[in-house]
């Protein structure tokens, strides 16, 4: 019997060579370079993703199993139904290729006062 598989678009701590890569990667069966609409926030250890019309974020797409993605459910603090999540998981579409999946997002309002990351990218956030 084939595993559940899911798509993540993970653009900060969990991409490749990042810090919490190791969190995901036992359960990684694919791995796309993606872009979706949005903005993102330095909050300091690891960026948050606010969804809005404008802006693009750069990162990558995982398709991981189940497990994978409780693993990354812990690691984000989600819970599904969860009042007093850090993220929201919701479904998002790729600007440029036919992938849509999971994302973790943060609410604007708890962004509002985080300096914005102009590039998308937070391998780039140093980059002007």
């Amino acid at each position: 019997m084939r595993p559940l598989l899911y798509r993540v678009f993970v653009y900060g701590t969990l991409l490749v060579g990042e810090e919490n890569h190791f969190v995901a990667a036992p359960y990684i069966h694919d791995i796309q370079p993606g872009k979706v609409k949005g903005r993102l926030y330095d909050v300091g250890e690891y960026p948050a993703l606010v969804v809005e019309e404008e802006g693009e974020v750069i990162g990558e797409w995982l398709t991981v199993t189940e497990e994978g993605l409780q693993a990354m459910d812990e690691l984000e603090g989600y819970e599904e139904g969860g009042q007093h999540n850090e993220y929201e998981r919701v479904w998002v579409k790729d600007l440029e290729q036919p992938l849509e999946g999971y994302v973790y997002v943060y609410p604007k309002s708890k962004a509002a006062h985080l300096p914005l990351i102009p590039s998308g990218s937070w391998r780039h956030r140093h980059m002007n």
